[in-house]
């Protein structure tokens, strides 16, 4: 079953997926669905022996293209409708012990090409209006299987997050003249203590406003909605800045991070995002240090204020370290 409800206290959809309390959760490695299905072995999702990047519908999806007319009618002030939609799960490559930061730029290069397409082509649809590209990465974050991937949801509307971030850009706009995240990354850039990345296309800080201690944002430089109006050689600097950022999350306490990742980005609904939308990609890890977990807890989920432990100077100085000492293994 896959339904949506109308929240009209925070005027907002609630999902309804039944059918994902089943899926599979943290199965042993040897009968991972994601790997490669080798000769006589355990049947997966890729009926392949091997393979180098893998995009499919998810088995235990949040939205489906053909859900039916919800039993629940709802009424008029918390009506009820259909949870059509997508949901694809993309496998970043066949090994199952592979994380993003291990991946060459050169495969990650060919992930970026993946993102971009899915985002083009799911975009087109009439029935997704929103296009969003994310990982969760770890344990920690909640995910039911180990094996490196990510997944993409075309929602059938625009989700709370990205609506409010776009409402600020436009009523930014219509107050300044011009786009909210190119003046917070110029800001960044000229204030410079919390930058961690500058190329020729990408720029990372952990923002002045961060709401987890190590969460950092990765701007493309050039104002584009979307990651599908990136040029070849933007694409590439993209690959570049995402291996060097996650080999530094790894070196920032000497394990494999957790982290979720969300691809913010310009709507598919058919309005004009230009100068409004900002292409740009946000890390949110749990971990506030090696040990300790940032939960969200009453204030963040009952009031939805965040109160942090650390300031982004500080965990921004600890974390451009990490990934200078992580440097020399990147190029």
């Amino acid at each position: 079953m896959n339904e949506l409800r109308w929240d009209p206290t925070l005027g907002e959809w609630v999902a309804y997926a039944t059918h994902r309390q089943d899926r599979t959760f943290l199965p042993p490695a040897e009968y991972c669905p994601l790997d490669p299905t080798k000769p006589g072995g355990f049947p997966t999702e890729v009926p392949r022996e091997s393979y180098d990047i893998v995009v499919f519908e998810n088995k235990f999806p949040s939205f489906v293209p053909d859900a039916p007319e919800p039993e629940e009618p709802g009424s008029a002030l918390t009506p009820t409708v259909p949870g059509r939609g997508v949901a694809e799960v993309v496998l970043y490559a066949e090994d199952h012990g592979a994380t993003l930061a291990g991946m060459t730029e050169r495969r990650i290069r060919n992930l970026v090409e993946v993102w971009a397409d899915r985002y083009a082509e799911l975009g087109a649809r009439e029935d997704v209006e929103y296009v969003f590209i994310f990982e969760n990465k770890g344990e920690a974050i909640g995910v039911t299987l180990h094996h490196p991937h990510g997944q993409i949801y075309g929602y059938p509307f625009v989700p709370p997050r990205p609506r409010k971030e776009l409402e600020a850009a436009n009523s930014y706009k219509e107050k300044d003249g011009s786009c909210l995240h190119c003046d917070v990354l110029a800001q960044e850039v000229s204030d410079g203590r919390r930058m961690l990345h500058k190329s020729e296309h990408f720029a990372a800080f952990v923002p002045f406003y961060a709401h987890y201690p190590y969460e950092l944002h990765l701007y493309s430089k050039r104002c584009v909605p979307s990651i599908a109006d990136l040029s070849g050689e933007e694409k590439g600097d993209l690959a570049h800045a995402l291996k060097k950022l996650l080999v530094g999350y790894d070196a920032l306490f000497g394990f494999s991070l957790p982290y979720m990742m969300a691809m913010h980005q310009a709507p598919t609904d058919g309005e004009n995002h230009e100068g409004v939308a900002h292409f740009h990609v946000e890390f949110y890890p749990p971990n506030r240090t090696a040990e300790k977990l940032k939960y969200l807890a009453g204030s963040e989920t009952g009031a939805g204020a965040f109160i942090v432990d650390a300031l982004p100077e500080a965990t921004a100085s600890t974390l451009r370290e990490a990934i200078e000492r992580a440097l020399g293994g990147v190029g």
